[in-house]
Parts: structure tokens; C-alpha cells; sequence
């Protein structure tokens, strides 16, 4: 039996590889039927659909078309190299015994016409795939995990239809997986496809060479001139001694960028050097010590809005960063600052705030004033926060004379954790975050109270999986509940009190339109909150493909009372769009708030939890 044998080493690509790879980054090109005015030749070609694009593409032939003075004999050669040319295109497919003609007609024609005819027959099947290894992770206990996913997410299993994209991209994936843990400097030392063209299987062989195994060294850190590499450490997290990764590099490195501290941070390990330490290279460049940044917009839920934020690194004596705020609303006008200290090594930072802010909460005018000092920390998956609290609130009725003024001191403990498939646009998983305090009341008269907020998110996709938003698309829910326990005649500030409606809570109704009604028609705060959302969103086909924009309807509920049995829930419910901009999710919304009868646009950008 005549047998044909590809071997396909790492740095050597063949015919079938480039011809692989020209139509992996081709785009579509319309099938040739008719040549240039002047052309030597017209090519028609007669073919499936997917052999006929790929022949169109990279025929070699093709570029001879406009050579009028081919004489016949030239023109007999360059046809039985194109079919040749065609035979080898074809077998990047998966094709091998394909039935090729090639037909030439110039009678009764100024322009000879030229057909190829491709019957490609049956594709190539997999019939066996071996991987074997070698290098130090052969024999390695610690890399069976590692050598058992290799093998067992390869992705052109026995059965599948050999084609060489797919034959390259599985190498390439399993040098992935080689090289990501342990093993950086991991290498394809051989792999043969074997066709037999007859019987139409294919026998592939892979050998991963995974050379030593590497553990990081001591940080070799550059570019630094303000800050010291100590503070660098502790960004990035990462411990001598440890099995390289280089999934803990990217982590690493985007921890470096999202600090603040620099424009550009690259971490590589030098795998030059012995890989029981092998040095970690960590290139920086350093933000400016100062940034101001000036910023205008607007939404629905508060309007016009400009704003200013000032920046300073490394406040001269202490070396805290300094963000300090300006902020102008339709309904909110605030300024604040706050103090934060480098992180340890835990990733903890010290912080100290202020913040001075006028707005309007339900039918009461307040002015508040809140200093706030403790620990905070954040990772990829959870923030915390530890802190003591000072508020101070002036509220003013339209309809009354005197303000009441209100002070309370608390302390408090907040967490958030976010599971989500990928940020800012999730379509899977969920997140949680609670708030706990405890204070007292300040004045002539304390009184103790206890607050709780909870809140939860979460993305559940309908259909099957890996065809969620080709499909049904997928659930959007969110839930909210707040308590404050104390006495009934407590008087706290009413920032410490709950509101809701608007943009992120109960559509259909304005910022902080939903709360306790009182006897004279106006609205303030409440002790109990309580909230839910459910939301179908589901993506729009433009010319049969998805596109960036997603179609929704949606169901909001809340309330708040100042006694549990008192809650009654406001309905809100729409119909919106959702579009993936570069900067994050757009979203905009038509609610008919159900107790008010009214609609209300909602617009809001950016997802935050």
C-alpha cells in the first residue's frame, strides 16, 4: 500500500504548513470567473465551496493571469504545476486522493479559458494520536497533573478530520500548556503526521521536550526612581523559591499596571540563568508623580455632570498616594480626599478620608461631612475593607424651618467577591458583597445601632453550554437587602438611612425616588431596604452574526420602610438595549414604573460591583 509521510518539525515549516498558514490569515475572496481586460487566461475553478476559496486564494496559477505574452508552451507548464499546486492546497484540508483536471479551451476565443475541477473525495480521519515526552517532566511525579491535561485536552482527538490548521494549532496548544507551568523553556523536539491516502487515516505523533524545570529567583527590577523595590515586591507578589508560572507573571504584571504607580510594567524570567533561581525581570516606567484629570458626562439618573481628580504618588514627608475629588451632579455636589498607604505584604494599605457633599435624598435637602480611617485590601476575587466612621448630616425640608442635624461614629467591615467568566463583560458566574456596622449616635442623648447591607449579582446562561449567546443568551438577576437596628426614636444622619430607584436599583423611577412617604407627602430614608432584578438579555444577529449589541427585557422591584412589615415593593419594568463599546457595557433602558404610570429613560455605562 502506497503510503505518504509528513514529518513536521517545530522550526521547520513545509509546503503544507505555509500553504496552511497563507489561508489561516487570508480573508474570503470571491471565486474567480472572469480575468482583466488583456489577461492570458480566464481561471474558472470547479470545486466544494471551502476548497474552491482556498484554491482562489493561493493557487500559484493565479498570478499569471495577466502575463499576456505566455506563449502555449509556458502555458502548458504552468498548468500542470497548478495541478500540482492544487493537489497540495487540497491536502491541507485533509483531502489526499482528490481527482484533479485541468481543461484548457482557447478555440473560438481571444482569451483562453481555463477550468480546474477538484473532486476531493473523502476527508482524512484521525486514527491514532501518540504523545510522548521528554526532558525532566518524563519521570517527574510532580508534572503527571500537567502531562495528564496535555494529553487529555488535545484538541484533535482519534475521529476528527485531519486539516493542517488543525494539526498546527494542536501543537501549538499543547507547547502551550508545556510551557505555561514549570517548564518555560519547552520545545516540540518532533511530530509526524502519517496519511495513509488510501484507507484515509492519519496516525499523529507529537514529541514535547519540556527541558528543565525552573523555579523564580530573587526580583531584577528597572526603572525605578521614585519608589523603592520593596513596595515593588509586595505588588507583585511573587516568592522566591516558587515553580514558575506564567499564568502568576501575568498576574503579576497587571498588578503592577493597576497600581497606579507606573505607566508600563513587562515580567519575564530569564531563562538564561540556573533554573533552580532563575531571576525575574521586572521592567518598569513610572507614572508621573502628579495627574489631573478633568471629566464631563451625564446620565439619566443625575444628569449633566463635571468633574476633577487630582493625583499626587508620593506625598512629600508621609510618601501616601493623594486622590483629591471635585465633583458636580444635577443632584450631588461633593469634594473629597482621600490618603493611602503603599501595600505590605498581604497587600493591606492604610487609608484616611474625607468627604464634604450637598444632595438631595428623597424630598430632603442634606449636607453631610464623613471621615472615615482603616485598612483596606484588595485581590482579583475579593476586597475588604476595616474601618471607623464619623458622619454628620444637616437635613432641610423644603417645607420646614429648622434643619435637623444628626452625628453618629460606627465601625465597619466590607467585603465584595466576584466570580465572574470575564470583566467588564460577564455573561456567566456571580458576585457578593456585604457591609456590617455597629456605632452610636452622637449628641446630648447616645444611642447605639447596628446597620447590615447585602448584595448580590449574578449571570445564569440558557441553552447548552459554549452556545450561550448564540442561543436563548442568559439571565441578568441582582438582589439587595438592608437593615438598621435601633431604637425608634433614634436620629441618625440619613446617609446611614436607605433610598433607592434609579439607573442600577428600580427602573422606572428617579435617583432615590423610592423610600418612606410621610404624612406631609414627602420622602426620606428608611431603616429596611430591599430589592431584586431579573433580566433576559439576549444578543442580536446583524446579516445572520452576532454582533456587539444585546436586546433585553427586565423586571425591577424595591422598597423600604421603616418596619419590616411595612415593605411594599415598587415595580418597575422595560425593555432595553446593551451594547460591549470599548469601554465597557452600554447600557440604555425604557422602564414604565408601575406606581407612578410613567415611562423613564435609563442610561448607564460601565459595570461595577
Amino acid at each position: 500500500m502506497k503510503r505518504l509521510f509528513l514529518a513536521l518539525l517545530l522550526l521547520q515549516a513545509g509546503p503544507w504548513a505555509l500553504a496552511a498558514e497563507a489561508a489561516a490569515t487570508s480573508s474570503t475572496a470571491a471565486p474567480v470567473e472572469a480575468a482583466p481586460v488583456g489577461a492570458a487566461f480566464v481561471l474558472n475553478i470547479l470545486a466544494p465551496d471551502d476548497i474552491k476559496d482556498l484554491l482562489t486564494r493561493h493557487l500559484e496559477l493565479q498570478r499569471y493571469r495577466e502575463l499576456t505574452d505566455l506563449s502555449d508552451d509556458e502555458l502548458a507548464r504552468l498548468l500542470r504545476q497548478a495541478q500540482e499546486d492544487a493537489r497540495r492546497l487540497v491536502g491541507t484540508l485533509g483531502y489526499f486522493s482528490p481527482v484533479i483536471a485541468m481543461a484548457h479551451q482557447s478555440a473560438q476565443r481571444s482569451t483562453p479559458v481555463v477550468t480546474l475541477t477538484v473532486t476531493p473525495g473523502e476527508p482524512t480521519r484521525i486514527k491514532q494520536v501518540t504523545i510522548q515526552f521528554t526532558g525532566a517532566m518524563a519521570d517527574d511525579v510532580l508534572a503527571a497533573a500537567q502531562r495528564n491535561q496535555i494529553q487529555a485536552s488535545w484538541s484533535l482527538p482519534a475521529g476528527n478530520r485531519f486539516t493542517q490548521n488543525a494539526w498546527d494549532a494542536a501543537k501549538q496548544q499543547a507547547l502551550r500548556q508545556l510551557t505555561s507551568l514549570r517548564f518555560p523553556t519547552g520545545r516540540i523536539s518532533a511530530s509526524l503526521a502519517d496519511i495513509d491516502p488510501e484507507a484515509g487515516l492519519a496516525h499523529l505523533q507529537i514529541t514535547l521536550d519540556s527541558g528543565p524545570a525552573y523555579r523564580m529567583g530573587e526580583l531584577a527590577i528597572e526603572g525605578l526612581q521614585r519608589y523603592d523595590a520593596a513596595m515593588v515586591q509586595r505588588l507583585s507578589r511573587l516568592t522566591p523559591g516558587t515553580d514558575y508560572s506564567q499564568a502568576e507573571l501575568v498576574a503579576a504584571q497587571q498588578r503592577l499596571s493597576d497600581s497606579g504607580y507606573f505607566d508600563s510594567a513587562f515580567v519575564t524570567l530569564n531563562t538564561q540563568a540556573d533554573p533552580a533561581a532563575a531571576p525575574v525581570l521586572v521592567k518598569l516606567r513610572e507614572a508621573r508623580l502628579q495627574k489631573l484629570v478633568l471629566g464631563i458626562g451625564a446620565s439619566t439618573d443625575s444628569g449633566p455632570r463635571l468633574s476633577a481628580e487630582h493625583t499626587h504618588h508620593k506625598v512629600p514627608g508621609i510618601g501616601w498616594r493623594a486622590v483629591s475629588k471635585l465633583q458636580l451632579e444635577r443632584e450631588t455636589r461633593a469634594v473629597g480626599s482621600e490618603l493611602t498607604s503603599p501595600p505590605d505584604l498581604d497587600n493591606w494599605r492604610w487609608a484616611v478620608s474625607g468627604l464634604l457633599q450637598n444632595q438631595q435624598l428623597g424630598t430632603l435637602d442634606v449636607t453631610s461631612q464623613r471621615l472615615r480611617g482603616g485598612r483596606k485590601q484588595s485581590h482579583e476575587r475579593i476586597d475588604r475593607n476595616l474601618y471607623v466612621q464619623y458622619d454628620r448630616a444637616e437635613s432641610v425640608n423644603t417645607d420646614a424651618a429648622q434643619p435637623v442635624i444628626a452625628q453618629a461614629i460606627s465601625a465597619n467591615y466590607a467585603f465584595a467577591v466576584r466570580y465572574y467568566d470575564s470583566l467588564p463583560f460577564p455573561s456567566s458566574g456571580w458576585g457578593w458583597g456585604a457591609e456590617l456596622g455597629g456605632g452610636t449616635t452622637l449628641g446630648s442623648e447616645r444611642q447605639a445601632y447596628t446597620r447590615l447591607l447585602t448584595r448580590w449579582q449574578g449571570f445564569l446562561g440558557l441553552g447548552q453550554a459554549g452556545s450561550t449567546r448564540a442561543s436563548a443568551g442568559r439571565l441578568a438577576m441582582r438582589a439587595s437587602v438592608g437593615a438598621l437596628f435601633a431604637k425608634d426614636n433614634i436620629s441618625l444622619p440619613s446617609t446611614e438611612l436607605f433610598l433607592t430607584g434609579g439607573d442600577n436599583s428600580v427602573r422606572g423611577y428617579g435617583l432615590n425616588d423610592i423610600g418612606v412617604t410621610l404624612a406631609d407627602g414627602s420622602t426620606t430614608a428608611g431603616r429596611y431596604l430591599t430589592t431584586g432584578s431579573v433580566e433576559w438579555q439576549r444578543p442580536i444577529r446583524l446579516n445572520g452574526r452576532l454582533s456587539d449589541w444585546e436586546s433585553t427585557l427586565f423586571v425591577d422591584a424595591g422598597a423600604v420602610a421603616n418596619q419590616p412589615s411595612e415593605l411594599s415593593a415598587r415595580v418597575g419594568v422595560g425593555v432595553g438595549a446593551r451594547w460591549n463599546s470599548p469601554v465597557g457595557p452600554l447600557q440604555i433602558d425604557l422602564a414604565y414604573g408601575v406606581d407612578v404610570r410613567r415611562l423613564r429613560l435609563h442610561m448607564n455605562l460601565g459595570f461595577t460591583f
